[in-house]
């Protein structure tokens, strides 16, 4: 194609010392020396598979990663594992971070490459397979001459205009997909806040026994709380309400579906597909992938996570699907007991129980006959219902969040291997500069 050229890693590379570099050695970087803040390390399990670095972050002085400057990686960098997770990458979009001893960067020649374009060409099976072409898979996979293996790398470089036209294309799909994440994320967090507020710290009620009005509550909604705390087994509660626990408001579904009767385009959903402490679902899988019997969920069933509860793998289904034996279906045993439920189920004393809980040593699980047994303070059926009318929207409005994302990366992953090969070509984008020339 006019204007494509080979090129390699090593031609493509900034002329900056420390362009292409590894990790410190463990000698250099230990635990002990970890601070409360500081320069943020990132480490093999803040790479998610997207652009952005999540999950714990470890931080260290900022005079320690000025002593390493090879270590240190700012906007633009590339970021892989030459250890565990090989074939995976990331960039810094903004700011400064520290790699981690498994991992290797990559500082390009601006110049000649879009760090965008060549972030999307390693997200492309044909730059995952360059970086795990020399990777050993006995024990944790590794690369022995990570930077060697790096370097090496061949790809076809579009010119620098047209690199910018494919990484707006795959940008503004992937923003489209975070909006909806974020979006998701604050109706989650508001409904998390009502639930907490009503059932757990019954502020409500305490605004109700001060004489005030009870905040942020319509009135018709206010009325239906009592303005009394009553003794119960478990401690202070409105009065008129049940103690109950949470099997009196769910029940474990057990539909089991054999290997044989899955469909190849069933949706799947495997404790890999949950995020931790989010009602949402990550992403799903499909039935191909499935090799043994799993369970069948329905929309708006409660997908809980026995293996390892702490992780809390909590989600509410968005459709229809199978799932791992490891995950728990619950469904609520009426209309008005929905968000209750999902709510309910989801609260970290309620994870803190089922871990407790637990059997097993090395891979605790959790199960639904003690899970059942928690006891909760069950409000009448009317503030159940008034409950259901604030939240089942957001949740509906989650949902279809998550489908329109679904279908997003669908189309995103089909457009990254076409765009990347120039299968499909996108209208060149310049700068102001280049557009003066």
């Amino acid at each position: 194609m006019t204007g494509w050229q080979e090129a390699s890693v090593d031609d493509v590379k900034s002329d900056a010392k420390s362009a292409i570099a590894i990790g410190p050695f463990g000698s250099r970087l230990k635990s002990d020396q970890y601070s409360d803040s500081g320069i943020p390390v990132i480490r093999g399990a803040n790479l998610t598979g997207g652009r952005e670095f999540a999950g714990q972050f470890v931080f260290i002085p900022d005079e320690l990663a000025s002593s390493m400057p090879g270590c240190n990686v700012f906007e633009g960098d590339l970021v892989f594992p030459h250890r565990g997770a090989i074939g995976e990458v990331g960039i810094v979009r903004e700011g400064r971070y520290f790699l981690s001893t498994s991992l290797m960067k990559l500082t390009v020649d601006k110049r000649r490459v879009d760090p965008r374009w060549l972030y999307y060409f390693f997200r492309s099976a044909q730059g995952r397979a360059e970086l795990t072409l020399n990777a050993s898979q006995v024990g944790t996979p590794g690369i022995a001459r990570p930077l060697n293996s790096l370097r090496s790398v061949r790809l076809r470089l579009p010119p620098l205009h047209e690199q910018r036209g494919i990484a707006d294309t795959l940008d503004c799909l992937n923003d489209k997909i975070e909006q909806n994440r974020q979006t998701a994320r604050t109706l989650e967090e508001l409904a998390q806040r009502l639930f907490k507020s009503w059932f757990v710290d019954f502020d409500p009620v305490r605004a109700k026994m001060a004489g005030r009005q009870p905040a942020h509550t319509p009135p018709e909604i206010a009325d239906l709380f009592p303005d009394r705390l009553v003794d119960s087994p478990l401690g202070l509660i409105p009065e008129g309400w049940e103690v109950a626990q949470l099997g009196d408001i769910a029940e474990n579904v057990r539909d089991s579906v054999k290997a044989e009767e899955i469909q190849s385009d069933a949706i799947y959903v495997g404790l890999e597909h949950f995020a931790a402490k989010s009602l949402m679902l990550a992403q799903v899988g499909l039935g191909e992938e499935v090799t043994s019997n799993k369970s069948r969920f329905q929309r708006g069933d409660l997908l809980f996570g026995k293996l390892r509860p702490y992780f809390h793998k909590i989600s509410v289904a968005h459709t229809d699907g199978i799932c791992s034996t490891d995950v728990l279906v619950i469904r609520p045993k009426t209309e008005a007991l929905k968000a209750y439920s999902y709510l309910g189920f989801f609260q970290e004393s309620v994870v803190d129980y089922a871990t407790q809980r637990s059997t097993g040593t090395r891979m605790p699980r959790a199960n639904w006959k003690t899970l059942s047994e928690f006891p909760v303070a069950l409000p009448p059926t009317e503030l159940q219902h008034a409950l259901d009318t604030l939240v089942l929207p957001m949740i509906e409005i989650m949902f279809m969040m998550v489908n329109e994302s679904e279908t997003l990366a669908q189309l995103r992953d089909r457009l990254l291997p076409k765009l990347i090969s120039g299968e499909i070509r996108v209208p060149a984008r310049t700068t102001e500069t280049e557009d003066a020339l």
